[in-house]
């Protein structure tokens, strides 16, 4: 006899943003199962070790974009939840004896922006300004669920109530919120900027988990929800959690334990059940179920509906729809031992300095990163490709052996999809060589210096975390598919086109990053179409 059991609600996957979502409806009362495929929980933001005595983030690898809501909500700091923030944001190699360094404060980075332009340096201040005003519009639109097309006069309510907030911007802030969502990167920067070092260290944010070129009509949005963030108070920075990524995630299995949540894991779902219109509950691949009349996925919106989800209980419309749904981050991630830090040829020295604790950009120009995805848009692969690394063991040294370091590298572009029938597992080691000469090209002791690496290409990350096409977003962040379009048209409110479905991963408003938005929003919906009191509703999740 098949072990069935009964919980007031399921969650589909064991992600930062799904133990948001369980803990949220626990705390309202409901008794909430989460189901995770994995050995651990976490889904992308997860700690393990790699190579003998080295631990690093396996996939997502910074923090800045978690809600503080959240943490204070969960109470993570009270379970040991620390984040260290970078001295400097960001280190671009230039030339052998070029570079450019961003963060520090406004005064250090026009200093540093003077090396290359006067005028650069003057207009900062003002794009700062410009980033800080929009973005603080959008970082409050993002704990809101969007207006969804048919919630008649709610949706409408909600529609002016958030339309409001992007009304009241100056008209010259409304231009430059239409450039940002509309443009491509680079005709945003070259309105702004005139010098190409520094186009490039703020155009590479416009690249971050897209399969696209800073030429990309719609790529300066992405660029602008990357200052969504803050850490330790302080709106725009970035950092590392003590112990890596997955310390974030660890700690919210702490509260969602505490407040009572079921976590079940090696538990990957096979099926949602669906009874006469309605979710019923969730099919377990060990033959397991869990009976709930509240389902909520924490998946990619593709991989719920085109494998979940039994195609008889959607309609031709909706199907379609999914279809169209577009996926595919161009990203290769890889994290590497090293015996000794990177030297390099611009900045020489393998003793901790603050360019070794930045993000190490090797992307030194917008045309650098064009020609990255036309490689990979042409061949598969970029010749040269972006690299972005991060070496947090020389601020949280519990990750690696004394004197020896972790290194974490986002690299783009990779196509989801290999031409000519070819398929990453054939050539993902030739991919993680090519990205190790790329670095040495720059810190020439790099390659001598890697003991060990762990290697996770867009089918890696597809196989392992559920990230369809590699994209780390959960869907692309284009104009069609945010706010009341993300993931479909007329079911941007965390409601699939089931009773009893949810959607809270980051395929839905407002994206991807580790930020919680996702998981807190869908578990008010939730609570919403509950018979729960009004102050209960509120007083777990906000408005």
């Amino acid at each position: 006899m098949t072990p069935t059991s009964s919980r007031d609600a399921v969650i589909i996957g064991g992600g930062h943003n799904g133990l948001v979502c369980a803990f949220y409806l626990a705390k309202a009362g409901l008794k909430v199962t989460v189901c995770e495929a994995r050995h651990i929980v976490g889904g992308a933001a997860v700690t393990e070790e790699f190579h003998p005595g080295f631990r690093n983030s396996v996939a997502s690898y910074t923090v800045s974009l978690l809600n503080p809501r959240v943490i204070a909500d969960m109470g993570l700091r009270a379970l040991g939840l620390t984040f260290l923030e970078r001295p400097i944001s960001n280190f671009l190699p230039l030339a052998e004896d070029r570079y450019l360094k961003l963060g520090g404060g406004l005064e250090r980075t026009q200093e540093e922006f003077r090396k290359f332009s006067r005028r650069d340096a003057e207009i900062l201040p003002a794009y700062y300004a410009m980033l800080d005003e929009i973005g603080d519009v959008l970082r409050a639109l993002a704990q809101e669920t969007p207006p969804n097309l048919g919630d008649g006069l709610p949706g409408l309510m909600r529609a002016l109530r958030q339309g409001g907030r992007l009304a009241m911007l100056p008209r010259e802030r409304k231009r430059d919120l239409i450039d940002l969502f509309t443009k491509s990167a680079r005709e945003v920067l070259d309105g702004w900027f005139e010098s190409d070092p520094v186009k490039a260290a703020f155009g590479f944010d416009s690249v971050v988990g897209a399969f696209a070129s800073p030429d990309t009509p719609g790529s300066a949005y992405v660029l602008l929800h990357h200052t969504f963030g803050e850490l330790n108070g302080k709106k725009g920075a970035w950092g590392h959690a003590v112990g890596g990524m997955g310390a974030i995630t660890q700690a919210m299995s702490k509260a969602c334990e505490a407040a009572g949540v079921e976590i079940l894991l090696n538990a990957p779902v096979e099926a949602v059940h669906v009874d006469a219109g309605k979710a019923v509950g969730v099919q377990l691949v060990d033959g397991r179920q869990v009976m709930a009349p509240i389902v909520a996925a924490n998946v990619n919106p593709a991989l719920l509906f085109r494998r979940l989800v039994p195609p008889s209980a959607l309609t031709a419309d909706f199907r379609k729809a999914v279809d169209g749904y577009k996926n595919g981050s161009g990203t290769f991630r890889m994290n590497v031992a090293l015996s000794e830090l990177p030297n390099f040829t611009c900045l020489p020295g393998t003793a901790t300095a603050e360019h070794h604790q930045a993000g190490i950009v090797i992307a030194p120009s917008l045309d650098y990163m064009d020609a990255a995805y036309r490689d990979a848009k042409a061949e598969g692969l970029s010749k040269a490709p972006i690299v972005e690394m991060l070496i947090p063991s020389t601020i949280d040294t519990s990750l690696a052996p004394p004197g020896q370091h972790v290194a974490s590298l986002f690299c783009q572009q990779f196509a989801p999809e290999l031409p000519n029938g070819h398929s990453w597992d054939e050539v993902r080691e030739a991919a993680a060589d090519l990205i190790i000469a790329t670095v040495d090209r720059w810190a020439p002791n790099f390659k001598a210096s890697v003991l060990g690496r762990q290697i996770l290409s867009p089918l890696d990350l597809e196989r392992t975390f559920g990230l369809v096409g590699g994209d780390i977003m959960h869907g692309r962040l284009s104009l069609d598919q945010l706010w009341a379009t993300r993931p479909f048209l007329g079911h941007a409110s965390h409601r699939a086109p089931i009773k009893g479905l949810y959607m809270c991963g980051a395929g839905t408003h407002p994206g991807g990053g580790v930020s919680g938005n996702p998981g807190r929003n869908a578990a008010r919906e939730i609570l919403r179409d509950k018979d729960f009191a009004t102050a209960v509703k509120l007083s777990v999740v906000g408005r």
